[in-house]
């Protein structure tokens, strides 16, 4: 906290006492901090990467789900095909009552990552139905 406030624009700082904080179960105390990290330049792809994701998680913790989502995705604005960040957006858009989206998007994130052949075996009908998860076949009964 010293370090802080000895030097407030400096990210390093910021993102790694926002850390700590989340470590140590004080969420709403490190939300400040990684929004200041982001908000800075400065900040190696790995810990941007970093102070997304755990900014969109601790505002899911804390019940901010639209916080949440709108962090995630900017998160996957930069790092358009992470696992990691698409996997906290699905939980914040199912906790924003997106449960339809957070389900499509776990769904192509399973078939993009999974090394499961099962899995591999049904990808294209997995990534169908993700795309229309009430979709059914429609029969012709003979009258």
């Amino acid at each position: 906290m010293e370090l802080t406030e000895q030097y407030p624009e400096d990210v390093e700082i910021a993102y790694q006492t926002a850390w700590a904080h989340d470590v140590l179960g004080l969420e709403r105390e490190a939300v400040p901090f990684y929004e200041r990290a982001l908000g800075g330049a400065g900040l190696s792809p790995k810990d941007r990467h970093g102070a997304f994701l755990g900014l969109g998680s601790t505002h899911r913790v804390l019940g901010s789900y639209r916080a949440a989502v709108q962090t995630l995705r900017c998160g996957l604005e930069e790092f358009p095909d992470d696992p990691a960040l698409r996997t906290f957006l699905a939980m914040a858009l199912y906790n924003d009552g997106e449960g339809r989206e957070a389900m499509r998007l776990l769904l192509k994130t399973l078939t993009a990552t999974s090394s499961d052949r099962r899995v591999q075996d049904y990808r294209r009908a997995i990534e169908h139905y993700a795309d229309d998860l009430d979709g059914v076949q429609q029969t012709h009964e003979e009258p």
